[in-house]
């Protein structure tokens, strides 16, 4: 694992004194890419959606369960920007240029591959809607949508510089709308219900999975368990958060 600058974080326990290791929230910078990264936590959540959470679901999103995350991981603070992926690949693909625009038009090797050269990897795809949810149980984000995500009613059709919009209880921004992201696991139209401790989605498929919405979606479709499956290949509007451990 890369080594790290010292933590940011300044959470305490009720004594004064600082626990050992991370906890949820706290901030870290990775020196190969030069961007923030949060501490997850662990915990239980319910990932998928139903109808009580007040959004409208798909099929896809379905059946909501319970999954256990039993190890915290670092993740990107914001989608990896196109100043911090020409750092590490000497490449931009990107379609929208500007250094602080989150870096799209990535196929999944190359989001993978970013990730392995700053000591990471992709996140699963329960580790990714865990940390979109910023540590809740269960539930939509109850916030009011244009505060915190870009998305088809307010992003004037283009991607925005990371980090405008409020950050999620764990500190993350752009979780919801922006650009797609790649994460980890094959894709399935439904969930496999099994062993849901840090499950790792099904064997392979022909298709990989992208979370979280872009600027050109309606915000009906914006919310933590939004997702779909593309090929390998397809790259338009798909963007990375990497996870180290």
């Amino acid at each position: 694992m890369v080594a790290a600058a010292a933590l940011m974080g300044s959470a305490i326990d009720p004594n004064g004194v600082r626990a050992a290791g991370p906890l949820p929230g706290d901030k870290r910078i990775n020196p190969r890419d030069g961007l923030t990264y949060i501490w997850t936590g662990k915990g239980v959540f319910t990932m998928g959606c139903s109808e009580t959470q007040g959004v409208a679901c798909t099929d896809l999103e379905r059946p909501a369960h319970r999954v256990t995350i039993s190890k915290g991981i670092w993740i990107g603070q914001t989608e990896v920007t196109q100043e911090a992926y020409r750092r590490v690949t000497g490449t931009n693909p990107s379609r929208f240029e500007g250094d602080k625009l989150p870096a799209e038009n990535l196929e999944w090797e190359e989001a993978a591959g970013y990730c392995k050269a700053i000591g990471g990897r992709l996140p699963t795809e329960a580790e990714w809607e865990f940390a979109a949810r910023g540590g809740k149980k269960q539930g939509a984000d109850s916030r009011d949508l244009p505060s915190i995500a870009w998305f088809a009613e307010n992003s004037d059709g283009h991607p925005h510089e990371v980090g405008q919009k409020s950050p999620n209880p764990l500190g993350l921004y752009d979780t919801l709308g922006n650009v797609w992201e790649w994460v980890g696991d094959w894709f399935a139209p439904s969930y496999t219900i099994g062993d849901q401790r840090n499950p790792r989605g099904p064997g392979k498929t022909p298709y990989r999975t992208i979370r979280g919405g872009a600027w050109y979606d309606a915000g009906t479709f914006i919310h933590p368990s939004s997702r779909t499956g593309v090929a390998l290949k397809f790259h338009i509007n798909v963007g990375v958060r990497c996870a180290t451990e």
